[in-house]
């Protein structure tokens, strides 16, 4: 089967599983989701979401975020991961925006130019914040198009390369989300039985779902 008509298929089963899938971040406009994305790096959306309540309560504009020194910050974010360096790039990155006119704009240079701000998280930003077709690529997204044969990449700038050549660009804001629901839902990445999931039993080769039975 060509990639193209695998990636058909994969997104008919998406879209049938997932056909709205919700932005897992809690968030109010497009700097909260930035803030939110960007917090999220190496740490669970859900922790995030507990955390964030309390840091938007007093600081949901570069603005208020400026104005609190990166330890107020971290008082508020300390349960999550590298918390101490998320929170002086908050500060900085709340600083920056109010510099360029105190507006999260949908341009990748200025988003990228962000501290702690990279690829991912401008992509997320753009899609979801903006609605500018983008495929962003977490660890999720990742493994699943390499289970499915849909990108050999070994790095994830790769892989969004690979994606976004084989689903239209119509699709990609929302199956980069559906990609995620299904990799936590159905497709996890270990002791995972490729052969009984809904996608992998038949996307992945045969020599795939040998190689990892192998390694539960």
């Amino acid at each position: 089967m060509k990639r193209s008509d695998k990636a058909n298929k994969i997104g008919e089963i998406l879209d049938d599983l997932y056909p709205q899938p919700p932005i897992p971040l809690d968030h109010r406009d497009p700097y909260t989701l930035l803030v939110a994305v960007a917090l999220s790096a190496q740490t669970t959306d859900k922790k995030v979401n507990e955390v964030t309540p309390a840091l938007f309560a007093i600081a949901d504009t570069p603005e208020a975020m400026a104005a609190l020194h990166p330890d107020d910050i971290l008082g508020y974010i300390r349960e999550i991961g590298l918390a101490p360096t998320k929170a002086r790039n908050l500060s900085a990155m709340a600083h920056q925006i109010v510099d360029d006119g105190g507006g999260v704009r949908p341009d990748w240079d200025f988003l990228e130019s962000l501290a702690g701000v990279g690829h991912k998280t401008a992509s997320v930003v753009m899609a979801q914040a903006f609605g500018v077709p983008s495929f962003p690529v977490d660890t999720h997204i990742h493994r699943l198009a390499d289970r499915w044969g849909l990108s050999n990449g070994t790095t994830v700038e790769k892989t969004e390369r690979d994606l976004k050549a084989v689903f239209p660009i119509e699709t990609w804001n929302r199956r980069h989300l559906q990609i995620i629901y299904f990799g936590r839902e159905y497709c996890p990445a270990r002791r995972h039985d490729l052969s009984l999931c809904p996608i992998c039993a038949w996307a992945a080769t045969k020599k795939r779902i040998a190689a990892e039975a192998g390694r539960r």
